[in-house]
This record gives structure tokens, C-alpha cells and sequence, in this order.
């Protein structure tokens, strides 16, 4: 998908309406209860509404190439570091980031993108990789703008455990979203 400046900075305006604190806050206790976790990535973080519970001792960081986005995330989350960045060049160093996560970005990239969006995720997780995407076996487009993606099988070439590759329930607002835990080893 072409990346649409209109439509993301309309997307970023109406995030708050979609944004749901049982879900940011399942993110927070997964991501608190997984051991050594202090470093927290979002990719694709948006106005950054799914990391706003998180609070010291954990370093935020987020990253997004919509400005506008980024700033309604830094005003709402001051202690967090928000980058403009790109999934396929991420501004880390190896192995640095305890645990990085994604919700709904990867149904928005082409084929391409994704791929060398995943080399760089597993490049920079020290440990623990999670999405939350639209999911169906076989993936197929879902509108002009994204497809259901089948994430659990693009990691079956890398050094990980699927630690969970489920369904996500609809009490977090999610319809046909697929909750995929992996741990780098």
C-alpha cells in the first residue's frame, strides 16, 4: 500500500475513539509478567494509545511515520521516546529491545514491506516478539488498503518459540485478530 498522508493523519485524529483500556491493558500485564522486560517497542505505535499504561520502570519507545500521529503520542506520553521511522529500517542496535509488539500494522503492509519489517523485528528483539492482527489462514485482502495476515507462518524460518498463536477473544474488541507470543532463542 502506498503510504497515504490524508488518510493516516485521519486514522491518527479518530485512534482515540478506537482506543480500548482492557486491551492496553493486557498488553501492560503480558508484557510485565514476561521475565527480564523493561524495554517496550510498538511499531506502527500510532498516537501510541496501546502504551499509555505503561509507566517506570519500563523505557517506551515507539515508532511511526505519520508526524502527526507521533505528536499526539508525545503530548499524551511525554516520557516515551517516539520516533518517525520505518518497520524496514528500525533505529536500534541488535538484540537491544526486551520486547516488541505490533497491533494491526502488519494488514497494512505489502508483501515486500513485511518481510524485511520481520528480519528487522527479530534483529532488534532481545526476547520477546507479539502481534495482534487481522487473521486468516489463507490470507487475502481485506480492502484496498490491507489483507488478513497469517503472522504465525512467517516466523517459521527464524530462531523463535511460539509461545502462543491464538485467537484473541472479542471482549478486547478484536473481530478475526490472532494473538501471536513468540520468544527468540
Amino acid at each position: 500500500m502506498q503510504y497515504d498522508d490524508e488518510f493516516w493523519n485521519k486514522y491518527a485524529d479518530e485512534n482515540e475513539s478506537r482506543y480500548h483500556e482492557e486491551f492496553s491493558k493486557y498488553i501492560k500485564d503480558l508484557a510485565s509478567s514476561l521475565p527480564g522486560t523493561q524495554s517496550i517497542l510498538e511499531i506502527g505505535c500510532g498516537t501510541g494509545i496501546d502504551l499509555r499504561l505503561f509507566i517506570e520502570p519500563f523505557q517506551v519507545h515507539g515508532i511511526d511515520l505519520n508526524e502527526h500521529a507521533l505528536d499526539i503520542a508525545k503530548e499524551k506520553l511525554p516520557n516515551g521516546n517516539f520516533q518517525n521511522g520505518d518497520i524496514t529500517k528500525l533505529p536500534f542496535e541488535d538484540s537491544s529491545i526486551d520486547f516488541v509488539f505490533t497491533h494491526g500494522l502488519m494488514n497494512y503492509l505489502d508483501d515486500d514491506v513485511l518481510e524485511k519489517g520481520i528480519v528487522e523485528m527479530f534483529r532488534v528483539s532481545k526476547k520477546w516478539i507479539m502481534h495482534c492482527e487481522k487473521y486468516e489462514e489463507t490470507e487475502k485482502q481485506i480492502d484496498e488498503n490491507h489483507k488478513f495476515r497469517n503472522m504465525g507462518k512467517k516466523w517459521l524460518d527464524y530462531k523463535v518459540k511460539f509461545v502462543s498463536d491464538v485467537d484473541l477473544h472479542e471482549d478486547y474488541g478484536q473481530v478475526q485478530t490472532r494473538f501471536t507470543l513468540l520468544k527468540k532463542i
